[in-house]
């Protein structure tokens, strides 16, 4: 556990919002539970400290992004990221800007045959993310991260690494797709979240990934964030224990304070 002294991130820079009674995608792979909606969102950011943070849209309500939305106009503290159409014009996406999106959302790990990332239309929709300044969110297989990664950086968008890439603990840093991570970062485009390690098998090899990337970069284009509220986990995770994590996984107070607040009010607040 953190000290009593330990200052808490400033930025949560991933975690969802939903309730049992929103639309599901026809491949939604969790059903929610129970309520984690905004306002209990808020509530626990403030007991835990934290002041500002972002909403990763979720792959479980496809392109039902309404209920960010109007959590975005309610509170200005918060930004997100959406799942959209790849022919969404360019007009919808400024005004979702104005409402405090930031960026899109590829959620296609889980897909067998996933979208065409080079096809016309999403090539489109990467190049008006460039354009407005928007930031492309994913998390993907490890074969096809390499060429996602590509097309990201072609159309001049920013490309953002959810979850360490999600390695396979048991190939250490040598896992593929924790190498494209790396290699993106070294690139100087990319970012990277210290997320999620209770995903990995074992949760204690998130201490290592943190290690690496902190080592790599010098803290730069890394963020932290909680994943809260642990869909298909919630009753083996806390949002103060992903807290605690991350004081681990970086234990330098320094280094905290430049990933878990100047990174991420540079990447999502500026």
């Amino acid at each position: 556990m953190p000290s009593e002294d330990f200052e808490p991130p400033l930025v949560d820079a991933h975690f969802h919002i939903y309730d049992p009674s929103l639309p599901l995608a026809a491949n939604a792979w969790h059903r929610p539970p129970e309520d984690a909606g905004v306002e209990r969102l808020i509530r626990t950011l403030d007991e835990n400290g934290i002041m500002f943070g972002v909403v990763a849209a979720a792959s479980l309500h496809g392109e039902y992004n309404d209920h960010v939305r109007d959590a975005l106009r309610r509170h200005r503290r918060l930004r997100a990221t959406a799942v959209v159409d790849p022919r969404i014009d360019r007009y919808q996406m400024e005004r979702m800007a104005a409402d405090g999106f930031v960026g899109i959302r590829l959620v296609w790990r889980m897909l067998e045959n996933p979208p065409d990332i080079t096809s016309p239309d999403y090539r489109m929709l990467l190049r008006r993310c460039a354009d407005l300044g928007w930031h492309v969110h994913f998390i993907e297989r490890p074969e096809r991260m390499p060429g996602m990664i590509a097309a990201i950086e072609a159309a001049g968008a920013t490309p953002v690494i959810d979850h360490f890439g999600l390695p396979k603990a048991e190939n250490g840093l040598d896992d593929p797709a924790f190498r494209a991570t790396l290699e993106a970062l070294d690139r100087g485009r990319a970012w990277a979240k210290l997320s999620a390690g209770y995903r990995l098998t074992p949760p204690s090899a998130a201490k290592d990934y943190a290690e690496a990337l902190t080592r790599a970069t010098g803290g730069e284009r890394l963020v932290f964030a909680t994943d809260w509220p642990f869909a298909n986990h919630e009753d083996r995770m806390t949002y103060a224990q992903a807290v605690s994590d991350f004081a681990e996984w970086v234990p330098d107070p320094a280094m905290r304070r430049r990933i878990g607040g100047r990174n991420p009010l540079q990447l999502y607040f500026a």
